[in-house]
């Protein structure tokens, strides 16, 4: 089970009457479903609820959901306003968003272990779960916590959010029972599992088949086959397009390879910056790994956005793997 609501979120909630809504920039479906959740029940309460992002929305699986927000509030939006960001650590994750968001109080809802959280208080609230499998979760504890009984248009958010971060289930343990009755709040509210999978995996265009060849003839194995490194370079990214982009497909079918434990895509962003996915099937702590290029996420999943060019990048990340494979065994 998550750990429990604070009692301060709650009345962080009950307290205010407007709320502007917040994640994480390049949003997930943890992120959007967190987000649009958390809204929905807000406005049930008789609340004001803004969602806001930074974008740029690059997954396919989230495309759709880009005009339900508004790319930063404005100064008649913020007055009187509350903040709660869900699904990241802090306002500097959010983006460009943060220089508009300064100075609000905020309440934080994340399920990252790794991050930079403020410390909690009853002006700024925590709650934070490292545990949990997704920030959607959280949220639907939250919206069970201020006394309301789940729609459906927030079931089928929720657990499209919940779906996306584990890997609809196959990234759950024998500890996973929990998590499935979680599920199963969200079907018996209205949610469809078929659905869910379908907007995590259809409607795929033909460049992301076409990328993802070009990604695979690249990859290389290294540390004895522990690792597998594969690279998107900026001409690729100007050729295919985000939308080319199917990284968790590509994921999957490297992980897949026998003897892999870690998995290293990295892209090409711009000419000065990279960013870099990082995966592992079980022992591999990537989120230690991401955080120390300033990055974070979960222990099987993490990322980071670093300066630099793939050819004097690639060095640092051999060398940080360099420690868990060989100096640790």
């Amino acid at each position: 089970m998550p750990l429990p609501v604070p009692e301060t979120l709650i009345q962080f909630i009950k307290d205010g009457t407007k709320f502007i809504v917040a994640g994480h920039k390049e949003p997930d479906g943890d992120c959007i479903g967190s987000q649009l959740a958390l809204c929905s029940a807000l406005r049930r309460l008789g609340k004001e609820a803004i969602p806001c992002s930074a974008g740029p929305f690059k997954r396919p699986e989230v495309k759709s959901y880009t005009a339900r927000f508004i790319a930063a509030p404005d100064e008649a939006e913020k007055a009187g306003a509350r903040l709660i960001i869900v699904d990241c650590s802090s306002a500097g994750r959010t983006g460009d968003l943060e220089q508009r968001l300064k100075g609000m109080q905020t309440a934080v809802i994340d399920h990252h272990a790794t991050g930079d959280h403020p410390l909690a208080s009853p002006e700024n609230p925590v709650y934070l779960d490292g545990a949990a499998p997704s920030t959607t979760i959280l949220i639907l504890a939250v919206i069970e916590a201020l006394g309301l009984r789940l729609e459906k248009e927030e079931a089928k958010l929720l657990l499209f959010g919940l779906c996306t971060d584990t890997g609809f289930f196959r990234h759950l343990d024998e500890n996973g029972a929990e998590t499935f009755n979680a599920a199963a709040k969200m079907v018996n509210a209205g949610a469809s599992p078929r659905a869910a999978f379908q907007a995590m995996n259809g409607g795929k265009s033909l460049d992301s088949r076409k990328l993802m060849g070009h990604l695979l003839s690249r990859s290389e194995s290294l540390f004895d086959g522990r690792l597998i490194f594969s690279f998107e370079n900026y001409e690729d990214s100007q050729h295919f397009g985000l939308e080319g982009r199917d990284s968790d497909s590509l994921y999957q079918l490297l992980q897949s390879v026998a003897g892999v434990e870690a998995v290293v895509i990295m892209r090409q962003e711009t000419p000065k910056n990279c960013t870099v996915g990082f995966r592992s099937r079980d022992k591999v702590d990537v989120a230690a790994i991401a955080a120390s290029f300033g990055g974070g996420g979960h222990k099987n999943a993490a990322g980071a956005s670093i300066q630099g060019t793939i050819s004097n990048v690639k060095p640092k990340i051999i060398a940080a793997f360099n420690k868990v494979f060989v100096s640790n065994g």
